[in-house]
């Protein structure tokens, strides 16, 4: 039978640098995330997984649905930046929610936040020596690409 999970991957983004780290299991380098929860909001699992992986506060790029502030209506989420599925084993697959962010706080040095024990920021130049997949290279780039002059 299969199954299906919805996830999150965030990839962090400050100067120039992503947030990755190198999977035990796969030997590959991936941004943070996880498991949406369940009742949980994709956008709060977002920034709850980064939290917990990284240590960092974050915020979420990305675009919005108008709304109105009235009890009863519709709350807007972030929207993710792409939705992709993911097939993990023959009967397993992720739906797979990706999001870009930058980290709330930075120091006033201009240093790159200090991450969590195994989480590392990558500069551009460095992902080609790193063992990544061809998607997460790509989302790596897209993602400096749309966030890496805001500092």
């Amino acid at each position: 039978m299969l199954t299906r999970d919805f996830t999150v991957a965030v990839f962090v983004v400050l100067a120039d640098h992503v947030v990755l780290h190198r999977h035990r299991k796969l030997g590959l380098w991936l941004p943070p995330g996880g498991h949406i929860e369940p009742n949980e909001l994709p956008d709060e699992a977002a920034l709850r997984e980064v939290l917990e992986e990284t240590g960092l506060t974050i915020e979420l790029a990305g675009s919005r649905s108008p709304s109105r502030d009235h009890p009863g209506e519709p709350r807007p989420l972030v929207r993710p930046e792409g939705i992709q599925l993911e097939d993990i084993s023959p009967d397993h697959q992720h739906i797979d929610l990706i999001y870009f962010a930058r980290p709330l706080a930075v120091p006033r040095d201009d240093s790159l936040p200090a991450l969590a024990e195994g989480m590392s920021w990558v500069r551009r130049d460095e992902l080609a020596a790193l063992a990544l997949t061809d998607e997460v290279s790509d989302w790596c780039r897209y993602a400096l690409d749309a966030l890496a002059s805001h500092r």
